[in-house]
């Protein structure tokens, strides 16, 4: 069973990072998506918990976590605080994030080294073809210019119609529950996932060199009732980095990595826990 009480290290440029440890293993850090805390963490991490030990920690200006530069907005910062997190549980770990949690664990590993011991990627939500369109260039600005302004609602409508696609209709009914509030309360926060997306939201190949330093083994999944863009990604980037394999997960849908991450779950016993897993 997690445990709540947090541990808080420091980054580079000072900013408290909350994160909470549990299980016992090889480490293992979850890096959450946009609009997201540790609590949506809490099943996989459960999941993980016996065989692994699970760090599940709020990123850069969210829930537990401070921010010594709000609106910077700068990928590398957030590789610090990963850095940060690593160093204070053992010194390397298996990486796990989504949607664009996995871009900054992707980050991550191109820049810590050896100190990423593995990569597991749920839909890294990369555009890579036509299928599906672009996000607008200057949404990351319009939505910063929302929020600027107090006008928060407005703000985490544009980011759920225009880089998530989702129907007007499905935004109005989002509005009516508990999960509207807690986007506004982090919408603030989406500087960082857009820059931790920069040059992989218009259309083109990914960038060869963006992530060449990455040598850690692992893989990158999409669900299978996922939209086809997600696979697409998934299968380009494998083709990038020869260590990591694509696979489509049975069943799974974005949401798979909080709402039924027990696939994903599987990953990482086969890869590490079982007795024949290599390394």
């Amino acid at each position: 069973m997690s445990v709540d009480a947090p541990t808080i290290v420091a980054s580079a440029d000072g900013t408290s990072i909350a994160s909470y440890r549990a299980g016992t293993g090889p480490v293992v850090i979850l890096v959450d998506a946009a609009l997201s805390t540790h609590e949506q963490s809490r099943r996989l991490g459960a999941l993980l918990e016996p065989r692994f030990t699970v760090v599940r920690y709020d990123r850069r200006g969210r829930a537990g976590s401070g921010d010594v530069a709000p609106g910077a907005a700068d990928p590398a910062r957030e590789v610090e605080d990963l850095a940060a997190v690593i160093t204070a549980n053992g010194g390397s770990a298996i990486l796990f994030g989504s949607s664009s949690g996995a871009a900054l664990a992707l980050e991550a590993a191109a820049h810590l080294g050896d100190r990423v011991a593995g990569l597991v990627l749920y839909e890294p939500p990369f555009i890579v073809d036509d299928s599906r369109p672009p996000v607008p260039r200057d949404l990351p600005e319009r939505i910063a210019s929302e929020v600027v302004a107090g006008r928060r609602g407005r703000a985490l409508a544009l980011f759920l119609r225009e880089a998530m696609s989702i129907p007007a209709v499905g935004v109005a009914a989002m509005r009516l529950t508990s999960n509207w509030a807690a986007g506004k309360r982090l919408v603030h926060t989406l500087g960082y996932d857009f820059a931790a997306l920069a040059g992989t939201q218009d259309g083109r190949p990914l960038p060869r060199e963006r992530w060449g330093g990455i040598t850690a083994r692992g893989v990158v999944m999409a669900g299978e009732r996922s939209e086809p863009f997600f696979h697409d990604a998934a299968r380009a980037l494998s083709e990038l980095l020869p260590r990591i394999t694509y696979r489509s997960l049975e069943g799974g849908h974005h949401g798979s990595a909080v709402m039924s991450p027990g696939g994903i779950a599987a990953v990482f016993d086969e890869l590490w826990a079982s007795p024949t897993a290599s390394a």
